[in-house]
C-alpha cells in the first residue's frame, strides 16, 4: 500500500508529508486548494508524463517521493525480475522534475526510466478519475471488466496460446504462398540448370583432362597419316626403293671396270637395305600408335557441349559443377517447402478446430460469469440508490480474436419498463460515477493492485446517493487501501484517515498545506463542507453527529 507521500516544490505545495492509512483515506478542501495537484503528484511518481509547469515558480525542481509497504507477491516477483531490492517488502519511488523540463526517476535511490516507474506503478495503484468513466462508454473495454470480475483466466490463457500458434501458422503459410509465384519461376530456372549440366555429369577439372586427351588423339591421327605416307613413299608405286633398284640395275654391269662406280653401287645396295628396314620400322610404329576415331569424335562432342555451357552460364567447369550442386539443393528446398505448405495447411486446420472449441468453452464460461456479474452489479446499484436501474450484458458470438469469439457490451435501463440500452446512450455523469463504483466494488477482491484512488467519484450525485457512495468506499477500504478526493460531507464522514488540503498565504506567496485531521479538525472541516466558512455551533454539532453515525454504520 501507499504508506506516505513526500512532496516538495510541486506547484503551490512548497513541502508536505502526507501519511496514509491502509483503509479509506479522504482528502477534502476548498475549490482551488490544490486537490488536483496532489493527484498530479501521484501520477508523476507513477511514471506518467508531466511538464515543467508543475515546478513551483522560482524553484529548480519538484520532488515527489512515495513509500510503498506490504508489497504483494506479484510486485515482489516483478522487482526480483528487475533486480530491485525490496527489504521488509518496502520500496521508495522518487520523481524529480526540473524547471528546465528534464526529470529523474528512482526506485530505492536507484535511477530508473519513467517507463519502469509506470510498469511498477500500474501494479501498485489504480487511479479512477472522471475520464475513467469513458471506459463504460467504450464497449471494447467491457469484456476486460467481465473477465476481471470472473477472476479465472485459465481458459483465456489456454485459448490465447492456441490462438497465437494459429496466427503464427497462418502467417508463415501466407508468407510461403506469397513466394509461390517467385518459386515457380525460380524452379523453372533451376530445372533448366539441372537438365543442362546434370546431363553431362561433370567433374571438377574434367574439361582440362578432355582437352589434353583430345589434343593427344588429334596428334595420333596426324602421326599415323604421316607414317603411312612415308611407308607408301618407300614401298608403294614409284617408291624410293624401286628407284634404287633401278639405279642399281643400270650401273651393275659397269662396277668391275670402275672402282668409284662400284663404291656407289655398294652404297645404293646399302641404301636399299636401309630403306627396307626403315619402311618396316615405320609400319611397326604405325601399328603401335593407337587411334580411336569414335573416342576422338566423343571427345570433340563433349568438349563442345561443355564449352557451350561455360559460355551460357559465364563460368568455368568448376563453376558449372557448383551451379549444378546448388541448384539441386535449392530445388530440394522447394520440394521441402511444398511439403511444409501441406503440413502447415493441415496444422492450421487442426489449430482452427482446437481454438474454436476453446473459444466455445470460454464463451460458455463468460456466459455464466455474465449472469453472476449482472446480479452482483445490480445489487451494488440498488445499494447506491439506483434501485430502478437494470444492468444487462449483451453477450454474442463473433469472429475469433485474441480474446475469444465474444462480443460483450453493458446495457442499462434507467427506468422500469424500458428495454436495456447501451450505457453510452442513456447514462448521465452521476450514473456513470456510481456504475463505475459498483464495478470497482465487485472486482475489488479480484486483482492484486493494493491501492485504489478515486478522484471526484462524487460528480453529479448528492444526498442519500452520496452517503451510499461513502459507505461503499469504506466497504472497499476493508479489502484494500482507498484514497478519495471529494467535496461531499456524506463521503468525507466515512474516512478512516481524513486529510485537509488547505491554501494559505505565507509572506507574499501562496502555499498549499496538507494536514492530517484529528477529531476536532474533522468536525470543523465537515461543518465547513456542510454549511460554509465559520460554521455555527449547531452545524458543528451536526457534523460531529454525522461522523459518529458514520462510524457506527
Amino acid at each position: 500500500m501507499l504508506k506516505e507521500i513526500y512532496i516538495q516544490n510541486l506547484a503551490v505545495i512548497k513541502e508536505a508529508v502526507i501519511p496514509l492509512d491502509s483503509r479509506l483515506n479522504i482528502f477534502t478542501g476548498e475549490t482551488g486548494a490544490g486537490k488536483s495537484i496532489l493527484i498530479n503528484g501521484i501520477n508523476a511518481v507513477l511514471g506518467q508524463r508531466c511538464t515543467k509547469d508543475i515546478v513551483r515558480t522560482g524553484c529548480e525542481k519538484a520532488v515527489i517521493t512515495a513509500l510503498f509497504t506490504d508489497l504483494s507477491n506479484e510486485v515482489c516477483e516483478k522487482l526480483d525480475e528487475l533486480g530491485i531490492s525490496h527489504d521488509d517488502e518496502e520500496i521508495t519511488v522518487t520523481r524529480e522534475i526540473s524547471a528546465d523540463g528534464g526529470s529523474v526517476s528512482r526506485i530505492n535511490q536507484r535511477t530508473a526510466p519513467a517507463a519502469l516507474l509506470k510498469e511498477i506503478g500500474s501494479m501498485l495503484i489504480n487511479i479512477h478519475g472522471q475520464h475513467d468513466n469513458q471506459i463504460l462508454l467504450d464497449s471494447e473495454k467491457h469484456l476486460q471488466i467481465l473477465d476481471d470480475f470472473g477472476g479465472d483466466d485459465t481458459l483465456l490463457n489456454e485459448y490465447r496460446v492456441t490462438f497465437r500458434e494459429l496466427q503464427q501458422t497462418a502467417r508463415k503459410l501466407g508468407e510461403l504462398k506469397k513466394l509461390e509465384q517467385t518459386r515457380i519461376e525460380r524452379s523453372r530456372q533451376l530445372n533448366e540448370i539441372i537438365d543442362d549440366i546434370g546431363e553431362l555429369e561433370l567433374r571438377d577439372g574434367e574439361d582440362d583432362e578432355l582437352e589434353k586427351e583430345y589434343e593427344t588423339a588429334k596428334n595420333s591421327e596426324k602421326t599415323i597419316i604421316a607414317i603411312k605416307s612415308a611407308v607408301n613413299a618407300l614401298t608403294g608405286e614409284e617408291a624410293a626403293s624401286d628407284m634404287i633398284v633401278s639405279a642399281e640395275t643400270e650401273i651393275a654391269g659397269f662396277t668391275d671396270a670402275n672402282e668409284t662406280l662400284n663404291s656407289l653401287y655398294e652404297r645404293l645396295s646399302a641404301a636399299e637395305i636401309e630403306l627396307a628396314d626403315i619402311a618396316s620400322e615405320l609400319e611397326s610404329l604405325a601399328d603401335k600408335v593407337e587411334l580411336d576415331g569414335q573416342r576422338l569424335e566423343y571427345l570433340g562432342t563433349r568438349l563442345n557441349s561443355i564449352n557451350k555451357l561455360k559460355r551460357k552460364y559465364a563460368t568455368d567447369c568448376e563453376g558449372l559443377v557448383k551451379l549444378y550442386d546448388d541448384a539441386c539443393r535449392e530445388i530440394m528446398q522447394f520440394e521441402s517447402s511444398d511439403t511444409e505448405i501441406k503440413e502447415l495447411i493441415s496444422k492450421r486446420e487442426e489449430l482452427l478446430h482446437k481454438v474454436t472449441e476453446q473459444a466455445k468453452a470460454l464463451y460458455e464460461y463468460r456466459e455464466t460469469v455474465a449472469k453472476r456479474f449482472t446480479e452482483r452489479v445490480t445489487a451494488e446499484l440498488e445499494f447506491l440508490n439506483m434501485a430502478g436501474v437494470i444492468i444487462a450484458v449483451r453477450h454474442e458470438k463473433g469472429k475469433l480474436t485474441v480474446n475469444g469469439m465474444d462480443s460483450v457490451e453493458f446495457l442499462i435501463s434507467a427506468n422500469k419498463g424500458e428495454e436495456p440500452k447501451p450505457i453510452s446512450k442513456i447514462a448521465s455523469g452521476g450514473e456513470l460515477s456510481r456504475i463505475m463504483l459498483a464495478l470497482k466494488s465487485v472486482i475489488a477482491d479480484k486483482d492484486f493492485i493494493p491501492t485504489m484512488i478515486f478522484d471526484e467519484i462524487d460528480t453529479g450525485v448528492s444526498g442519500k446517493a452520496a452517503q451510499k457512495i461513502g459507505i461503499k468506499l469504506r466497504e472497499i477500504g476493508k479489502v484494500r487501501q482507498v484514497i478519495c478526493v471529494t467535496h461531499l460531507s456524506q463521503i468525507a464522514v466515512m474516512a478512516d484517515n481524513h486529510l485537509l488540503i488547505e491554501k494559505q498565504i505565507v509572506g507574499d506567496r501562496t502555499e498549499t498545506h496538507v494536514m492530517q485531521l484529528d477529531m476536532d479538525g474533522r468536525v470543523s472541516e465537515i461543518a465547513r463542507i456542510m454549511g460554509g466558512d465559520d460554521p455555527s455551533a449547531l452545524m458543528l454539532d451536526n457534523a460531529r453527529a454525522e461522523i459518529q453515525k458514520a462510524s457506527e454504520l
